[in-house]
């Protein structure tokens, strides 16, 4: 007789200010809550004093949102910063990308993210590789991108946390092969790496080529964000992505992510990929929905309420589908 076994589960979250109209954090809540997700990733949010990004809230908005957050049974599975969204060099490159001397970065910026994993008891810290100058390859620019990396993540070990590096175009760390290639060199268990299907299809990879890109990525990888592309008019590889190839999101049980291939492959590592999280302190591993359905950009993304919804009911079918489990709230809960 074959004892049972149990079915690998992951931690469903998502980016709560792709949910609300307005981002007001009641709103937000209300849905996530509605929606049954007991994490969320925090971005944007208005507290009552218009929308800040959570690297601007005061210390009285912080308090409001802990309160919050209490009343409406959710935790901060990430601080959603837009750290490493900086130019890496201090030169003119037609972008409209900000410069700081990363000495200044990383004493202000950075402990300022900290600050506020620590604030809303989070262990993980959403982060990007730096803009190279436009023009120039990513691949010139690796060791720079590593020091510094590095320096981040040691920032961020002092305080008990985990650096994810999220794959997006235009940064150096654009593809997994590149993000694979800047972890190898960092090599600090503090930092992570983020897989985002939806960035990589944006530049124009094939759905076996984003695959590839997710095997790569395996060996330094944390958790996922969850956002589906798909754009008929796409011919090959896309060099600089604009602003205006932010409007063929889906959700991920549609496009050209392989989302189907990809989540049947991390069944079979989850257990390896858990241990990898709870060695660092982590609850679990991440399913992070960052849907982007009603349009997106460099440092965020609408879905409204309802395409929230439809893209929380896409990837529960493609889990679903492929035998992994996850956790909403439940009838039962209502009551603990």
């Amino acid at each position: 007789m074959t004892a049972a076994t149990s079915t690998p589960t992951v931690l469903l979250s998502g980016f709560a200010d792709e949910s609300a109209l307005t981002k007001k954090a009641n709103e937000q809540f209300a849905a996530l809550a509605a929606i049954g997700l007991k994490y969320y990733s925090i971005r944007f949010v208005d507290v009552g004093n218009g929308i800040k990004n959570v690297m601007a809230l005061d210390d009285a908005e912080i308090k409001q949102l802990q309160q919050m957050h209490a009343d409406y049974g959710l935790s901060v599975s990430s601080i959603g910063s837009p750290i490493g969204k900086t130019k890496l060099i201090d030169v003119e490159d037609g972008t409209g990308n900000k410069y700081v001397p990363f000495e200044t970065y990383l004493k202000e910026d950075v402990q300022t993210a900290c600050d506020r994993a620590e604030a809303f008891g989070s262990k993980l810290l959403r982060g990007f590789s730096f803009y190279h100058p436009k023009g120039t390859a990513p691949e010139e620019h690796i060791d720079q991108v590593a020091d510094q990396l590095g320096q981040i993540a040691e920032a961020c070990d002092a305080r008990g946390l985990t650096f994810g590096l999220e794959v997006e175009a235009n940064l150096v760390g654009q593809t997994g092969q590149l993000l694979a290639a800047i972890t190898e060199k960092v090599n600090h268990p503090a930092m992570v790496t983020i897989f985002d299907g939806a960035n990589i299809v944006m530049q124009g990879f094939t759905p076996d080529q984003v695959y590839a890109q997710y095997q790569a990525m395996k060996p330094s990888l944390g958790w996922l964000h969850i956002k589906d592309y798909s754009d008929p008019s796409l011919g090959g590889r896309v060099e600089h992505v604009d602003e205006e190839s932010a409007s063929h999101f889906v959700p991920a049980d549609r496009g050209d992510s392989a989302h189907e291939t990809i989540l049947r492959d991390l069944k079979g590592f989850l257990p390896t990929l858990e241990k990898r999280m709870s060695d660092r302190g982590i609850d679990g591993v991440f399913l992070d929905l960052e849907p982007h359905v009603r349009g997106g950009g460099q440092f965020g993304g609408f879905s409204g309420p309802d395409g929230f919804g439809i893209a929380a009911r896409a990837l529960c079918k493609v889990l679903d589908y492929v035998g992994i489990g996850y956790d909403l709230r439940s009838f039962e809960s209502l009551s603990s």
